[in-house]
């Protein structure tokens, strides 16, 4: 087996595509269509790391949160993404424990929920920008601003809502999973960008209501666990320049001097 480590960033739009319903069946269904590229990284020796978001889904678990509000006391959003890492991490385990055994690749696999460190202060807890949710048109989007408070923002075919997305800081359980990603297990974690926590006056962990960008977590899992490549897998066909505007290019490669500007 190889020494080198890669994290890979499985995007939860993957899991639950637009203009679907969302069911679990649909999303087991894609997580397995997904996953053709990691079982061959494991079978070239790759010690591998998974992170995955959670958009879609955690969009929908505050909704149920919202209309049963009556009937049962709601959950804060940070457990809420505790929560969808539990689920969906379970869908991609088991269906890439399926698809590595098929592939004949002894491989175990593993997911934890993952605590994610962050400014307390960061401004961008008093900014909500992080789309969340499924995609629904304007009047409907201005009905749940009313009724529920939601924040929204127009999003690429429709709106969406938007929750708070601080910067990640660091991975809390980071030697943990350098260490079995280490001994060869294929670990899922920081799942939906990884649950955000923040050390109070005591030294302790305290979590907050956000949702942390699940590729910047990408990034800080790689650089902790010292992981030699990042491979994060979009829908999105390239890196642009002035992405979303008619001057927009797509950038092939690049230095780092040049994706700092």
């Amino acid at each position: 087996m190889s020494d080198s480590a890669i994290v890979v960033a499985l995007g939860g739009n993957a899991l639950s595509q637009a203009g679907e319903e969302g069911t679990i069946a649909e999303q087991f269904r894609h997580t397995r269509e997904s996953l053709g590229a990691i079982v061959s990284l494991a079978g070239s020796g790759w010690r591998i790391a998974i992170v995955h978001g959670n958009g879609p889904q955690v969009g929908l678990e505050l909704l149920r949160n919202e209309l049963s509000r009556e009937v049962a006391p709601p959950l804060p959003l940070g457990v809420l993404v505790a929560g969808t890492a539990g689920w969906i991490g379970y869908m991609i385990q088991q269906s890439l424990q399926n698809a590595l055994a098929s592939a004949g690749v002894e491989r175990t696999v593993a997911t934890l929920v993952t605590q994610v460190l962050v400014d307390r202060d960061d401004s961008a807890l008093l900014r909500p920008t992080k789309p969340i949710g499924r995609l629904v048109d304007g009047e409907t989007a201005a009905r749940l601003k009313t009724e529920l408070g939601w924040d929204v923002a127009e999003a690429k075919g429709g709106w969406r809502r938007v929750v708070p997305s601080p910067r990640p800081l660091r991975i809390v359980e980071h030697e943990l999973i350098r260490t079995l990603v280490s001994d060869g297990h294929v670990v899922i974690a920081a799942g939906g960008g990884g649950t955000p926590v923040y050390l109070d006056e005591n030294g302790c962990l305290e979590g907050l209501n956000a949702v942390i960008d699940k590729d910047r977590a990408a990034a800080v899992l790689a650089r902790d666990i010292g992981a030699s490549v990042l491979l994060i897998l979009t829908d999105v066909d390239h890196v642009y320049a002035g992405f979303g505007t008619p001057a927009q290019r797509p950038l092939r490669s690049l230095s780092v001097g040049e994706a700092e500007r």
